[in-house]
């Protein structure tokens, strides 16, 4: 399998600084943020944080005339397979990352404070734990400094992946505060931006600088590490079950690349994934289909939440390109060996979607179950009274329990894309479930109730 830059979720742009070579790679499905930096004088470059597609590395490196010849690693990321492993295999490209990562593999180790130069182009490590224990941040020519996910823009990383919240944060306090001491003019480039879920409050400004940082971002603000702590270690960000899983393969022997993704007759009793758009999957889709378009955001993350990584994938696609497409997401969060994709196949299922006019109706008939599916702090801001609180996430694992299945089950949220997804595991289940596909419980024209938890606000 071969992806090209092709996809409308992956952006690179080149940054201008005299005799350095910079380049910032986004991918906004999953809100990963990656760079390649080198000397064009002489055709060197390293490559911070690669995504598991490195095809766009490798034709912008063409591009810009120089060859990379390290990959740096911030961490261990657990949102996201690394592309390392294609570098080593296919390209023979060495690896370093901090040891305190523990990896599989064989690398050369980071230290704090160490000087790495690509070309002439100075690199520095700064040892920034935290967010894990192995995590450095680089500093570039003395004059930006990539954070990873340790310092984001408008926010600073959760930090209970690898260790317990509380040592964590304490541990990130302290990076922070270093972080802090560079000049303020120096420019910040993060690991993540706005669509990740290793934050909450990013602003979707792809770079910063210190000094910015320091007056407007609200995790600068405190002034000892207990408040800090007191603040950052209670997290209610939803945790993917994909987690674990990436973080093995990242820490585990090297990951080349994906086998080819087949165009099948027919799934075959596999799980099938309807990435369509949910329009098209409600005028007709296979029996059994999950429905998690690509075309929305945060597909891979969404799909991670809905699929389990050890059961036979088909992708149902349009054609070909969405199913690539697709096939990229699901792979950069760990689903690696899918079984191929359809496209000209029996759709037998319908699901009608339904109006907000139509449901405040029925529903003060008493005829339906409106089943809110957004997360519970989106709630608290506001829900239909009488509506059952279930987060999408959590369905097919947490099955019709406390769901009215006798009657129809209408699954709303904010603006139809998750009532979709959630919409089609019900109906998966077997339950008669129809979304509310354009518009959401803002949209709702009856009352809302809000709801103040204890000690929030």
């Amino acid at each position: 399998m071969r992806w090209v830059n092709a996809s409308r979720k992956l952006a690179a742009r080149a940054v201008s600084f005299s005799g350095v070579l910079f380049r910032q790679f986004v991918d906004d499905d999953l809100g990963c943020a990656s760079y390649l930096i080198g000397d064009p004088s002489k055709g060197e470059a390293f490559l911070v944080d690669p995504a598991y597609a490195i095809e766009q590395y490798l034709e912008a490196a063409d591009e810009a005339g120089v060859r990379i010849v390290r990959v740096l690693e911030t961490h261990t990321h657990a949102d996201h397979v690394s592309g390392h492993g294609r570098f080593a295999l296919e390209h023979g490209v060495p690896i370093s990352v901090h040891p305190l990562a523990v990896p599989e593999f064989t690398f050369d180790p980071l230290r704090d404070g160490q000087d790495l130069p690509v070309g002439s182009v100075p690199v520095r490590v700064i040892h920034t734990p935290g967010h894990r224990p192995e995590h450095c941040a680089f500093v570039v020519d003395d004059r930006v400094v990539l954070t990873g996910d340790s310092l984001f823009i408008g926010d600073a990383a959760r930090p209970d992946l690898a260790v317990e919240a509380r040592e964590g944060a304490e541990g990130l306090f302290h990076s922070l505060r270093r972080l802090t001491q560079l000049p303020d003019a120096y420019e910040v480039y993060p690991g993540h931006v706005a669509g990740s879920l290793c934050g909450a409050a990013m602003s979707p400004d792809h770079s910063s600088t210190i000094g910015n940082e320091k007056r407007t971002n609200a995790k600068l603000e405190y002034g000892d590490a207990q408040s800090f702590i007191n603040a950052t270690a209670s997290l209610s960000t939803p945790r993917p079950p994909t987690t674990a899983r990436v973080v093995a393969l990242n820490k585990g022997p090297f990951v080349g690349a994906p086998p080819p993704l087949d165009h099948l007759e027919e799934p075959g009793g596999a799980t099938i994934l309807d990435v369509r758009p949910a329009k098209l999957h409600a005028a007709g889709h296979v029996r059994g289909a999950f429905n998690v378009p690509v075309s929305g955001s945060s597909f891979a993350t969404r799909a991670g939440f809905v699929l389990d990584p050890e059961e036979r994938i088909v992708i149902h696609a349009s054609d070909k390109a969405e199913a690539s497409e697709a096939a990229r997401g699901l792979c950069a969060v760990g689903f690696l060996d899918l079984a191929g994709y359809v496209t000209d196949v029996p759709m037998t299922e319908r699901v009608e979607p339904m109006g907000l006019d139509e449901l405040e109706q029925l529903l003060e008939q008493g005829a339906v179950q409106v089943l809110d599916v957004r997360e519970k702090a989106e709630r608290d801001e506001g829900y239909i009274p009488g509506s059952l609180h279930i987060p999408f996430r959590l369905l097919r694992g947490f099955g019709t329990e406390g769901v009215n299945t006798e009657k129809p089950v209408v699954t709303i949220c904010e603006s139809g894309m998750r009532a979709s997804i959630a919409a089609s595991v019900l109906t998966a289940a077997g339950v008669d479930a129809r979304p509310v596909l354009h518009g959401g419980v803002h949209d709702w024209p009856g009352g809302t109730v809000s709801f103040r938890r204890c000690g929030s606000g």
